[in-house]
């Protein structure tokens, strides 16, 4: 599946949406011009499929892995249907401990000394997924490769993911979306530059 393909599925289920006028606000406060909802994939059985196909090229390509990692929430359930694919465990982590029964934040059977690939739907500063994936590092697990549908290619995730030993890849990018939104005339050029001052600047229109 090219990049090409997953942005005409995700345009064409409502995935993602545009306003250039009034702006998007984020559950971190920030405004945006874009706001990608994965979660709509689910709904989707063909695009869901191309989706957990695409992490699996992925995932066979970076060597053995034991346990695939989903993000809650948005990220469990494409990791369910990753780990079906390749018939390996699955577990995953919540943003935090649960405050009852046994406060357990990764939820399943895990085994120190195992490799992991940790699933999220989308990275914008990579805080959530790296949360995840230290979590599963503190109980001895490698996290080999944090893997995502879609990510918006932010400074910030960058530098979040420096220094760490553990990279991460999308299958589809910001700048990719930009693409093909222009190709289709969903958005004009004038739109394209607001989203990528946008992109340069997150918090361009937060601090407004």
């Amino acid at each position: 599946m090219g990049q090409s393909t997953l942005i005409r599925d995700l345009l064409q289920i409502g995935a993602v949406k545009i306003e250039t006028d009034n702006y998007f606000t984020w559950t971190s406060g920030l405004k945006s011009p874009i706001y990608c909802d994965n979660r709509l994939t689910m709904s989707y059985p063909e695009v869901r499929r191309s989706i957990a196909q695409a992490f699996v090229k992925k995932i066979e390509a970076l060597g053995p892995i034991d346990v695939i990692a989903g993000c809650a929430t948005a990220g469990i359930p494409h990791a369910a249907w990753v780990a079906d694919l390749l018939n390996l465990p699955m577990v995953y982590v919540r943003s935090s401990a649960k405050k009852h029964g046994k406060g357990n934040q990764i939820e399943g059977h895990i085994e120190k000394g195992q490799k992991a690939i940790v699933i999220e739907d989308l990275i914008s500063t990579g805080k959530s997924s790296i949360e995840a994936a230290e979590a599963l590092e503190n109980e001895g697990i490698e996290v080999v490769e944090v893997l995502s549908i879609f990510t918006y290619n932010l400074q910030a995730a960058q530098d979040a993911f420096t220094g760490k030993s553990y990279s991460y890849q999308s299958l589809a990018s910001y700048e990719e979306l930009l693409q093909q939104l222009l190709t289709e005339n969903q958005i004009n050029k004038e739109q394209e530059k607001l989203l990528m001052k946008w992109r340069q600047d997150p918090y361009v229109f937060t601090n407004s």
